[in-house]
């Protein structure tokens, strides 16, 4: 199970981080965009870290007040989760 978390959580960081990287390229010229509502779920999937590092990386969102405190939050819920799915905690 621990394996199959770690590839899940690093895929879609890896696809989260590329996306926020492209957008803010695209950004820079002008051109079409990624939907606000897909990075948020590229994060939701389970790429919150790589979107919060490459919103830092890149300084793309920062001023959005729901990604600057969104994509943190949503990876500590997913932390969460995954001490859950592996150790069984019953944290509540």
């Amino acid at each position: 199970m621990l394996i199959f978390l770690i590839v899940w959580f690093l895929g879609w960081s890896l696809a989260a981080f590329i996306a926020m990287g492209a957008d803010k390229h695209r950004a820079r010229r002008g051109m079409w965009r990624i939907p606000e509502a897909t990075l948020f779920l590229l994060a939701f999937l389970g790429g919150a870290f790589g979107a919060t590092l490459g919103m830092h990386l890149f300084r793309h969102k920062t001023r959005h007040w729901y990604f600057r405190w969104g994509l943190p939050l949503i990876f500590l819920a997913q932390l969460t989760l995954a001490g859950y799915l592996h150790f069984g905690l019953h944290l509540f």
